[in-house]
């Protein structure tokens, strides 16, 4: 079959962040999908898999494939079993458009990833995503319980169920979760669900650079106890200040549960926070409305920036939960003496802090190595995840190949022998 007889909208994406193509084919359905495939591998042929594009600055060093898949197109809930919390849902479908077909019915899909107007459910899970309420809910990886996947050669596989309980074998879903579409394209993902919290806030501790010992032993204290914050994100005084119109240290912790669950943890944090500590509650409304700004700080690749002098780079660190203090206040120094804008915040309970940075080229590089030298001495990594092109040919965004790497290398031989999919996208040229 020629591609050109299911190729959609020839979009114009910018080459800008690379993994562009010179076409773009856009099937609806798994057929469709199948036979592109097919044609490519047998052709030689390379391809970029891509759902709405927000993520093209994050991995690869590749300007353009051969074409481009886009799911974008390929999209809608497939089975939703109300009963069981299970759903089941193409690539293609935003998160938003998810959320909203699940609150319908006093369902959720428990992620808070970026961009959700704009992310597409198959995106998060190949780069396994999550946001500060992973603390509660876990990431991409911890929602799914199957999947269906086309491989390069066109083969289907099924990976886990439709049912919570499937704990037969091995979980292959592991196997594609954050693998940056390189082993295989996701057609069908299966998930588990919760219900809609009946109430939740947002309460707010602001403290200055010198207490933050007070608030670590705060933290300690709170998570001994039978608490169950959402999450516990820790905001530096830039960012805060942008946020809240506060220039100070601030931890955002979130509650869900019933009403009265909720005010009884607001007032345990009331009587033990930190003397010095400055508290404030968002009420349930203002809390969503927060976290929905919160979700569209960082930029992504569909965003149009108008000044060309700025470059813009997101770095994610993964470090030990309470190491979080001290690589935020290093953002914090970094924002008030490298002249560059850095806006960061971490998750106290998970231990993942991201780090939005701006400014020239040269700045940016210096900064990110800054971090990563600062990190290493924490015993934490650090990532890129979003950088124009011609920035992450300079900089290896994804740090020195673990020492399994070798596994890496030998499944994407075994699964995609020819480089078809998202050749040179994942970390060590994968």
């Amino acid at each position: 079959m020629e591609l050109k007889e299911v190729s959609g909208d020839q979009l114009v994406l910018s080459k800008k962040y690379g993994n562009t193509g010179l076409s773009v084919v856009s099937p609806q359905s798994e057929e469709e999908i199948q036979q592109v495939l097919r044609t490519a591998n047998k052709e030689g042929k390379n391809v970029a898999v891509m759902g709405n594009g927000t993520k093209r600055g994050y991995g690869g060093v590749k300007e353009e494939y051969d074409f481009v898949l886009s799911l974008a197109y390929y999209k809608g809930i497939v089975e939703h079993t109300v009963g069981d919390m299970t759903v089941t849902v193409r690539p293609g479908t935003t998160i938003a458009e998810l959320q909203d077909y699940l609150h319908k019915h006093d369902q959720m899909a428990a992620i808070d990833p970026s961009w959700p107007e704009q992310a597409t459910i198959g995106g998060v899970i190949s780069a396994n995503e999550s946001g500060p309420k992973r603390l509660k809910y876990g990431s991409a990886r911890d929602l799914v319980i199957g999947m269906r996947v086309v491989y390069a050669d066109g083969s289907v596989i099924r990976t886990g169920g439709k049912v919570v309980k499937n704990v037969a074998g091995y979980d292959m879903n592991k196997l594609f979760i954050g693998a940056m579409g390189t082993l295989g394209v996701i057609s069908e993902i299966t998930m588990k669900l919760r219900p809609v919290p009946k109430h939740e806030s947002l309460v707010l501790l602001s403290m200055e650079e010198d207490r933050l010992d007070e608030l670590k032993t705060f933290i300690v204290k709170l998570q001994d106890s039978m608490i169950e914050p959402v999450s516990l994100e820790l905001v530096v005084p830039s960012l805060a200040e942008k946020l809240l119109d506060r220039k100070e240290y601030t931890l955002l912790i979130t509650f869900e549960d019933v009403e009265k669950a909720v005010h009884y943890q607001e007032e345990w944090v009331a009587t033990n926070k930190p003397e010095a500590a400055i508290q404030s509650v968002l009420s349930q409304k203002e809390s969503r409305e927060f976290w929905n700004r919160f979700s569209n700080l960082q930029p992504n690749a569909l965003r149009v920036d108008h000044r060309e002098d700025r470059v813009k780079a997101v770095v994610k660190i993964s470090s030990k939960n309470m190491e979080v203090f001290d690589i935020l206040k290093e953002c914090q120094k970094l924002h008030q003496n490298n002249g560059i804008e850095v806006e960061a915040h971490g998750g106290l309970g998970h231990g993942l802090s991201f780090v939005m940075l701006s400014g020239s080229a040269d700045e940016i590089k210096d900064t990110i190595n800054q971090l990563r030298d600062f990190v290493s001495t924490k015993n934490g990594y650090a990532v890129v995840k979003h950088l124009p092109l011609e920035l992450r040919k300079a900089i290896d965004i994804w740090g020195d190949k673990p020492s399994y790497f070798f596994l890496f290398e030998g499944i994407k031989r075994k699964i995609d022998p020819e480089n078809t999919l998202n050749h040179m996208r994942f970390i060590g040229g994968i």
